[in-house]
């Protein structure tokens, strides 16, 4: 028997070093270096993956034949659309998220709904029953779906080479291990050597590969970060468990944009595609309150309308409060310094409050103008018209700057049915005003933008 030593690695990067070290000299993260357990002399076995193929020869580039190789329909808008059209052949997904976001359920849900396939589940956390009792809940599609609790690499081919099915479903890889490596399931160097052997086989047969991955406290792929570079695309299933929505996006993709986004609702029976987000963000009726404002927001690629909502109150304390809610605070504390330095606001002595309607998280700085006009509103305690929606970035200087895709963003507004869009003065100059039928109202500075507000 082959004798053991001790050695920490890496989870981020998967540098070796003899002895525990505070901050890995490779990539520079701190506390990642953990304890493994190997051979003295590296194994010469390797997982069998019951495909092999001649090994490849040097070709001339302008010799190999390009085509567009036929996608797979995975039966789910948003998905196909985050895959970039749906599942390459031969491809390895890797769809990461927190516990309890519902990527088994996004997963099983999808492979039941597509019963022209034969679909090998395999699952190394749940029973069969389990299963049975899930995919009861999802769908009353039987679906052409083989299931399989296993853990062992080598038996997961094993079931592969019996089967022979064209799509295979791996929920978790961190549960996965191979007895060439004499270490723990979800180690770093069985995470790496289990990724890239079942890379080998989906380019070998063919077959794309979904994995399910956990993540860890920091948000990220738990694992090393080679099993990130291991796969061709990366989907990461996002939301707040308290809401209902939840957001597909593409951190990684070969064969795509990684701008594309899908966004579901959680059901009792699943998750529902939302084709049209704007309507879900969106109140039933918010006229005659103050502190609401429409925002319109690009995530990705997509064009949506968010409700941004805001309180001002006299603060009851000392210090007064600044709390937000689906946005940057550091952001809000900035435009509160703008309306006090540049508009004239006194709001240095009273509470704000601010919220992103939905549980959402944005990011894009064109609701700043919705964000100071909730503000206004809500200081003044003075409701907005109805059918009015904004979007511009906020200078420090107070000035309204452009912001991008204002095209998609007016069409958006237009399509819900939007009488009054506020848009910064520069972003008119490329917009043909004879085909939209909003009212498009330009302004250059904030106080602009109060006056066409509030008159």
């Amino acid at each position: 028997m082959a004798k053991q030593k001790t050695v920490y690695v890496c989870s981020n990067c998967g540098q070796d070093s003899p002895k525990w070290i505070g901050k890995c000299p490779s990539c520079g993260e701190w506390n990642t270096y953990v304890e493994e357990v190997i051979r003295k002399e590296p194994s010469k076995l390797r997982p069998v993956t019951g495909f092999e193929i001649d090994k490849p020869k040097p070709v001339i580039l302008r010799d190999i034949e390009a085509a567009d190789e036929p996608r797979i329909n995975m039966h789910d808008e948003e998905l196909n659309r985050v895959l970039g059209g749906g599942l390459v052949p031969g491809s390895l997904v890797l769809i990461g998220g927190e516990p309890g976001i519902g990527k088994s359920t996004l997963v099983l849900q999808t492979v039941l709904h597509m019963p022209e396939k034969r679909i090998l589940y395999v699952s190394g956390e749940e029973s069969p029953r389990q299963l049975k009792l899930r995919a009861d809940r999802l769908s009353d599609m039987p679906g052409n779906c083989y299931i399989v609790c296993e853990t062992s690499l080598e038996q997961i081919f094993v079931h592969i080479k019996n089967i022979q099915p064209e799509l295979v479903i791996i929920d978790s890889i961190q549960t996965v291990s191979t007895e060439t490596i004499e270490s723990s399931p979800g180690s770093v160097s069985q995470v790496r050597e289990c990724a890239a052997a079942i890379l080998r086989f989906a380019k070998e047969s063919h077959v794309p590969v979904l994995l399910i991955g956990h993540i860890n406290k920091e948000g990220s792929i738990a694992g090393p970060k080679v099993l990130e570079h291991i796969v061709d695309a990366v989907l990461q299933f996002e939301g707040d468990q308290h809401y209902m929505y939840r957001i597909l996006r593409s951190i990684k993709n070969r064969f795509g944009s990684t701008a594309e986004l899908g966004i579901y609702e959680m059901r009792q029976n699943g998750l529902r595609q939302v084709s049209n987000p704007s309507e879900l963000l969106l109140s039933q009726d918010h006229e005659g309150m103050s502190g609401v404002a429409i925002a319109a927001a690009i995530e990705g690629v997509r064009p949506f309308l968010i409700e941004t909502q805001a309180l001002v109150s006299s603060a009851v304390y000392g210090n007064p409060q600044r709390s937000a809610t689906g946005f940057d605070i550091r952001r809000m504390n900035m435009l509160l310094a703008v309306l006090e330095k540049r508009v004239g606001f006194k709001l240095a002595q009273k509470d704000v409050f601010l919220n992103i309607a939905g549980g959402l998280k944005v990011n894009d700085p064109a609701i700043d103008l919705g964000v100071i006009s909730a503000i206004l509103s809500s200081n003044m305690d003075v409701p907005i018209e109805p059918g009015v929606c904004m979007a511009g970035e906020i200078g420090l200087s107070g000035e309204i700057r452009p912001v991008n895709r204002i095209e998609q963003r007016i069409s958006e507004a237009e399509k819900l049915g939007f009488k009054q869009f506020i848009v910064p003065k520069y972003n008119l100059q490329g917009i043909n005003t004879k085909k939209t039928t909003i009212e498009l109202t330009p302004v250059r500075k904030v106080e602009e933008a109060f006056r066409a507000l509030f008159g």
